[in-house]
Parts: C-alpha cells; structure tokens; sequence
C-alpha cells in the first residue's frame, strides 16, 4: 500500500480545458455566446440565454397601480408609487447584469482569455453598466449594432473588423 494514497487521485484529475475567447452577442431578450479557440478564428456557438418576460407587455409585467395613503396630517392624499424605471427597463438590467456574471466567472476563473461585445446600442451601455462592478477586465472589443441571430460569419467580420 502506498504511504500517501492520495497521489494516485491527484493523477486522475483532468486538466482544465484550453482557454478560449469569447464573443458575446446580446440583446434585451436574448444572448448567445461564441467561443473561439485564437483571436481570429472561427466562432463555434457555446451557450445562450433568453429574457422571455423581455418579449412581453408592459401591462402583463405590472399587477397594479400603487397605492395610495392619506398624509400623515391634513386632509390630503397622494400616490405611495415613487418615480421608478419602467418594468422593461429593470428586466433589461437584471438580464444584463446575468450576462455580465457569466463573463466576469469565466475571466475570474482564467479559462477565458478576453471577450467581445456585440449588443445594440442601449443594451451594450446596461451591459457595460453591469460589469463595471462584477469584472475588473475590458472587452478587447465592443460593437454598438443589434445583430442576435445572424450568422457567424457577419460576427465574425464585426468583430475582426474585416
């Protein structure tokens, strides 16, 4: 019998898998995420994610108005809601702030080398917003276009710049 039997299982552990790049392409109802093995090499789809309530009305997201309360002195009488974002707003935020910690964990964890950004305009900027604060790493590169769905040669050309 060996003296230290754990040597025999640290042998077996697998190594991590190769890092890889990054493309993510987004919008507020959906993400896919692409992988690529080089900077400049071909995009293979890895993962993606979808907002359904993001496809919805704004009256099917809210249940009812606020409600309404009576001043603490004097006969008036005023609305309890405060000035908020819209539903659709902080649907979008919580789906980018999502997309945000999927990129941070995988920069965190080193098994991604760096990233793009491809999202449409006012997405890209709550994205941005959202990893400000969870990843400490920049996008190599961020495209301001609406592009969810097409094909990965057009991505590709996006974001090599060809």
């Amino acid at each position: 019998m060996a003296k230290w039997p754990w040597v025999s299982v640290m042998a077996t552990v697998k190594k991590s898998p190769e890092k890889t790049y990054w493309v993510v392409v987004a919008d507020e109802a959906r993400a896919i995420v692409y992988t690529r093995n080089t900077m400049h090499g071909p995009l293979s789809e890895y993962f993606s994610l979808a907002n359904e309530a993001a496809r919805m009305k704004t009256a099917e997201l809210l249940s009812d108005r606020g409600g309404r309360s009576f001043d603490s002195f004097g006969k008036g009488r005023h609305t309890m809601a405060r000035e908020k974002s819209s539903p659709k707003q902080h649907l979008a935020e919580a789906f980018a702030a999502q997309i945000a910690e999927h990129i941070a964990k995988v920069m965190h964890d080193g098994s991604c080398r760096g990233y793009a950004l491809i999202a449409a305009p006012r997405f890209l900027g709550l994205i941005r917003d959202a990893l400000a604060t969870t990843c400490k790493v920049e996008p190599f590169k961020s495209v301001a276009k609406g592009v969810v769905g097409q094909d990965p040669t057009v991505l590709q050309e996006l974001v090599d710049g060809k």
